[in-house]
């Protein structure tokens, strides 16, 4: 890792009733067919996304946390992608239902991220020995409007979601493939947000996620001790991942990079994709981004494909 310093320039959860249960069932059917594509905003060109990611995205590994793995959409660079959070979770639900809910219950972490679903009146997962996670969902919990590219977006923000949360609960066979089928009130062949056709099992679609973003730190957490530490990862393994800290906007006002650089994500392994690096920075709340090339002087904010607004205690 390299940086730079410039010389002068300082640089609701809300319980609703719900039947969950783990069991045992199996549906044939087929995997879903086409590529659904990120919407992309007005104004924007799709050419960085055309690079193709030359890594698909991992399923989450097991782990002993309590939070739950909550994917969300989110606008970036050139359209619309899937970004993830950890979330504080409780109750008695499985780990698939307790994070669907959050999921559509709760608002993200980060102020840049949403979600189309709604609260649900009912919510059933279940999963079978041949890694196939069925969901069960009310129908009120489409009650949104929007676009069938962010509808596409949404059924996929499920699909990441539920496989996620089934494998950092440890409850599937992550060697093999996992697959989901999504009921509306227990029926197959319905319109997600009446416009994306169901009844079919679904895979994961790497297309949706976010080419980049940072895993840790969260949006509004505090690093101690006067030290950033950053973890993300990337889908384009071996190539350099390029980072800013700029102070939180003060009246409106964008401040120029406090500290910049670039770190290799890893190339091959069990950490593929990922990057690391950490920054010293005195007290104070920051914003943190990364970029896929040289940023330069331009305006940060739109070409970083994730930030996150974080606070670096004393």
């Amino acid at each position: 890792m390299t940086a730079r310093r410039p010389s002068r320039k300082p640089l609701r959860l809300r319980a609703l009733g719900v039947v969950a249960v783990v069991g045992m069932l199996f549906l044939s059917g087929c995997t879903a067919s086409g590529q659904p594509q990120p919407t992309i905003a007005a104004g924007a060109s799709p050419g960085i996304s055309g690079q193709g990611a030359t890594a698909s995205v991992p399923l989450e590994t097991s782990q002993t946390s309590t939070k739950s793995p909550v994917y969300w959409l989110g606008r970036a660079r050139d359209g619309v992608y899937l970004y993830r959070e950890f979330r504080d979770a409780s109750g008695n639900e499985n780990p698939v239902a307790k994070a669907l809910r959050l999921m559509m219950s709760v608002k993200p972490l980060d102020q840049n991220l949403f979600t189309p679903w709604q609260a649900p009146k009912k919510l059933a997962a279940s999963i079978s020995g041949r890694n196939v996670i069925t969901v069960d969902v009310s129908s009120d919990a489409f009650n949104s409007s929007v676009d069938e590219q962010t509808a596409q977006l949404a059924v996929q923000q499920l699909v990441y979601t539920a496989t996620a949360a089934a494998a950092s609960a440890g409850v599937i066979d992550t060697g093999q493939p996992v697959q989901v089928m999504l009921l509306v009130d227990g029926r197959t062949d319905q319109l997600a947000f009446n416009r994306v056709q169901l009844g079919q099992l679904m895979q994961r679609d790497p297309s949706m996620v976010a080419p980049m973003w940072i895993i840790d730190p969260q949006a509004g957490t505090t690093s101690a001790h006067g030290q950033l530490a950053v973890y993300g990862r990337t889908t384009t393994p071996g190539e350099q991942v390029f980072w800013q800290v700029s102070r939180a906007e003060v009246k409106g006002e964008k401040a120029a990079p406090l500290a910049s650089g670039h770190v290799d994500a890893a190339g091959a392994g069990p950490t593929q994709g990922q990057f690391r690096f950490s920054v010293n920075l005195p007290a104070g709340k920051y914003v943190l981004r990364v970029f896929p090339s040289d940023p330069g002087t331009g305006d940060a904010s739109a070409s970083a494909w994730d930030s996150k607004d974080v606070t670096v205690g004393p």
